[in-house]
């Protein structure tokens, strides 16, 4: 019988790793929507928060899980993303924040605190204080609470003549919605004057208004004080992420309004490392893409949604490009819904209800809207394929 010695000197030699070790199978990935019986969508809406926005391309998932496994001062990471940001737009400053109604609230505090602590910590109490914005009246919008959570009083108003007499001691802001300036009287560059000329910062609400990748550095190079724009639309950042840009000063005070700063408005709207980072990646993917190409795409999609339908019995397509805010091509469908019988509303329900669910865009009672901007790669032929599905077996025979 072989000694101990003899044995171990014969297994040193046996090459082990392989055959004497099993291989392990790869871990199968868990299908947590499936687990919590939540069910998946193709998106042909748009980046409606209420989809979840946008997905986020590898770049920035990749940007997300780099930052996930490491620690920094959060501080020292959101100085350093404002100002390579900043650099990108050609803004003053820039920050990350918790999507841009966090940035309304936000760039409203700055304007009314400054950097004055103790002011930071009284608000939304802002007796003594600036607390008047003016907006135009077409200007309100749902979205306004993020400005009235700080305090202030909206003052509305309709023309030049009303603007000016409205400022007072008691202006902090003037507030412009960038989607409303085709029904306001007052255009972006004659605000953005009044503003200069009395003193009071302009603040403009572009959340949803990238595409074109133009206006990312269009309205500060406008004079705009302040620009919002969310990072998880047509960025396709992180949902929970803004972009706040604007006067240096201005970011500055609007940083110290947030997290992690304690005892201040925007405490619960924080950023953390990982939105930083995606966001960054976002806002450097986006500048370099070829947008005419992309613009190509979005109307080879709509082309495929429009010939999918074209031959059935009274109905009508249309393609339609917004002018401002979800600037892409849109298919708004019509037909005859007593010849087909099926309404737009019925035949929105099936294409929810049906395997695979596809969303559509909320839209009126008489048409039907399809907007393929967020749909991948292959879903757009689903898409089609539904719709001329849907459309025909609501027809009477």
């Amino acid at each position: 019988m072989p000694d101990r010695r003899s044995f171990l000197k014969a297994l040193a030699a046996t090459p082990i790793i392989g055959p004497l070790v099993p291989k392990l199978a790869a871990k199968p990935r868990r299908d947590y929507f499936k687990e919590l019986g939540v069910r998946r969508i193709l998106n042909a809406a748009g980046t409606y928060t209420m989809l979840t926005g946008s997905l986020m391309p590898e770049e920035v998932i990749d940007a997300w899980n780099y930052a996930a496994r490491s620690f920094v001062v959060l501080d020292e990471l959101h100085d350093a993303v404002g100002r390579r940001i900043a650099e990108l737009l050609g803004a003053e400053a820039a920050m990350v924040t918790a999507g841009a109604a966090s940035a309304l609230t936000l760039g409203t505090a700055a304007c009314i605190t400054g950097k004055d602590p103790e002011k930071i910590r009284r608000l939304p109490n802002t007796e003594g204080m600036k607390n008047e914005v003016i907006i135009q009246k077409s200007h309100r919008f749902a979205y306004d609470h993020a400005v009235r959570n700080c305090g202030v009083k909206l003052v509305e108003v309709e023309t030049v003549e009303e603007l000016e007499a409205a400022i007072n001691e008691r202006t902090a802001m003037m507030l412009f919605l960038n989607l409303a300036d085709p029904k306001g009287k007052i255009k972006r560059e004659e605000f953005v004057a009044l503003g200069k000329k009395h003193g009071i910062p302009t603040f403009n609400d572009a959340a949803a208004d990238v595409p074109p990748v133009e206006n990312l550095k269009k309205y500060i190079a406008m004079g705009f004080d302040l620009v919002t724009f969310s990072g998880g639309k047509g960025l396709r950042g992180p949902q929970s992420a803004g972009l706040l840009l604007g006067r240096k000063d201005l970011i500055e005070a609007a940083r110290l309004n947030t997290c992690p700063h304690a005892d201040t408005i925007g405490r619960g709207m924080k950023v953390n490392k990982e939105e930083l980072l995606a966001m960054l990646v976002a806002v450097e993917r986006y500048l370099s893409l070829d947008h005419e190409k992309e613009w190509r795409e979005l109307e080879r999609r709509a082309q495929t949604i429009v010939k999918a339908v074209s031959n059935i019995p009274t109905v009508q397509t249309e393609i339609v490009v917004p002018e401002i805010a979800n600037h892409v091509p849109h298919v708004h469908i019509r037909w005859d819904a007593a010849r087909l019988g099926l309404t737009p509303a019925e035949a929105k329900r099936r294409l929810r209800e049906g395997d695979p669910s596809i969303e559509v865009t909320p839209s009126s009672d008489d048409v039907l809207v399809v907007n393929p901007w967020m749909l991948e790669p292959g879903e757009t032929e689903i898409v089609a394929r539904r719709l001329r599905e849907v459309l025909r077996s609501g027809r009477h025979t």
